[in-house]
C-alpha cells in the first residue's frame, strides 16, 4: 500500500498549531470604528437597521471611545449629523460643528493614543443629501472642491490626525492636500476614498447619517461596480495627488479590488466593511442561523487576506472580546 509523502493535515492537527502558522491575523489595533455624532441628540439614538449602533450626543463620545480603547481599538472614523442643513452644507465646516467639537474632546481625552479620522464630505450636511454643491440639478465638481478644502482645514484645526475625503470629486485629494499645506497642516494625513462604488450596501448608513439623496442618485460620481480597471486608475491618481492611505468601499463584494490594489501599490490600503455587511450578519445571527463571532472573524480575515492593512468595521468593538473567548 502506498502512503502519501506529503500530508497537509500534519499542520492542522491542533488549535495551537493552526494559530502558530496563521500568516493572516485580525487584531483590534488594525480596526477603525465608525462613530455617528448627532448634534441634536440628548441621549444615544439607536439605528434601527444596525443593531447595536447608535447616533451619539457629544456628551457620550468620550465614554464610547474609552470602551473602544479598552478593547484595543485605537482609531475612529467620525461622521456628523448636524442640527441644521442647507443647500451649501455650511455646518460641515463650522468651527463649532459636531465633528469639530468631538475631535477636540477626543484629542484632549486620549491624545496620541487615539487616531481620529474625519469624514470629509457634504451628504450629511446638505438639505438635498448629495455629496457636493448642486447647480442646475448636477453636482458641481470644482465648486465642491473648494468646500471640501474648508471642511478638511476645519477638521485639522480641531486636531484630526487623518482627514478622509469621500465625495468622489475629481481632484479632491489634490485640493485637500493643497489646503492643508497652505494652512500649516502638512502633518495631517489623507485617507482617500479612492475606490468608492455606487453600491446597494449603503442603505443602513444612510439611515444612521441621514444622508439619503432627495433626488436622483450618486452614480454620476461614485464608481460603477462593473468596471474593475477604473478603481486602479482612481487609486493611482489619488496617490499621485498626495493620498497617504487609499480605501476600497465596500469591502466584501470587492475583495478582488483590494487584492489588485495590494499587488499594485506600496501604500497602506483601507477597506470599509460597510453598513449592510454589518446588518446582514446581525439579522441572520439574531435568527440563530449562524455563529456571529465565527462569521465575523472569517469575514474580517478574508478582507485582510485580500490585502487590506486596516479595516473600517462596525464590529470593531466586539473583536477583542471574541478573540479572548476562543
Amino acid at each position: 500500500m502506498s502512503f502519501p509523502k506529503v500530508r497537509m493535515r500534519r499542520l492542522r492537527r491542533t488549535t495551537a498549531l493552526r494559530q502558530l502558522l496563521r500568516n493572516v491575523k485580525v487584531h483590534p489595533s488594525n480596526l477603525v470604528y465608525p462613530v455617528f455624532l448627532d448634534e441634536k441628540a440628548e441621549a444615544p439614538v439607536p439605528v434601527n437597521s444596525m443593531p447595536g449602533v447608535y447616533r451619539l450626543p457629544l456628551g457620550k463620545v468620550v465614554d464610547e471611545v474609552q470602551e473602544l480603547t479598552d478593547r484595543g481599538v485605537c482609531a475612529v472614523l467620525l461622521f456628523g449629523v448636524p442640527a441644521t442643513k442647507d443647500e451649501e452644507g455650511s455646518s460641515a465646516y463650522a468651527a463649532d460643528g459636531v465633528v469639530q467639537e468631538a475631535t477636540r474632546m477626543l484629542k484632549e481625552a486620549f491624545g496620541g493614543g487615539l487616531v481620529v479620522i474625519t469624514d470629509v464630505c457634504l451628504c450629511e450636511y446638505t438639505s438635498h443629501g448629495h455629496c457636493g454643491i448642486v447647480e442646475k440639478n448636477e453636482v458641481s465638481n470644482d465648486v465642491t472642491l473648494r468646500v471640501l478644502q474648508k471642511i478638511a482645514v476645519s477638521h485639522a484645526e480641531a486636531g484630526a490626525d487623518v482627514v478622509a475625503p469621500s465625495a468622489m470629486m475629481d481632484g479632491q485629494v489634490s485640493a485637500v492636500r493643497q489646503a492643508l499645506d497652505e494652512h500649516g497642516y502638512s502633518d495631517v494625513a489623507i485617507m482617500a476614498y479612492s475606490a468608492k462604488y455606487a453600491s446597494s450596501f449603503y442603505g443602513p448608513f444612510r439611515e444612521a447619517a441621514g444622508s439619503t439623496p432627495m433626488f436622483g442618485d450618486r452614480q454620476g460620481y461614485q464608481m460603477d461596480y462593473a468596471r474593475a480597471y477604473e478603481a486602479l486608475r482612481e487609486m493611482a491618481l489619488d496617490i499621485d495627488e498626495g493620498a497617504d492611505i487609499i480605501m476600497v468601499k465596500p469591502a466584501l463584494a470587492y475583495l478582488d479590488i483590494i487584492h489588485a490594489a495590494s499587488q499594485r501599490f506600496q501604500v497602506p490600503i483601507a477597506a470599509y466593511s460597510v453598513s449592510a455587511e454589518y446588518a446582514m450578519v446581525k439579522a441572520v445571527a439574531q435568527n440563530g442561523w449562524l455563529n456571529e463571532s465565527a462569521v465575523v472573524n472569517e469575514l474580517l480575515t478574508a478582507i485582510k487576506r485580500a490585502g487590506a492593512d486596516l479595516i473600517i468595521t462596525y464590529f470593531a468593538k466586539d473583536v477583542n472580546t471574541w478573540m479572548q473567548s476562543k
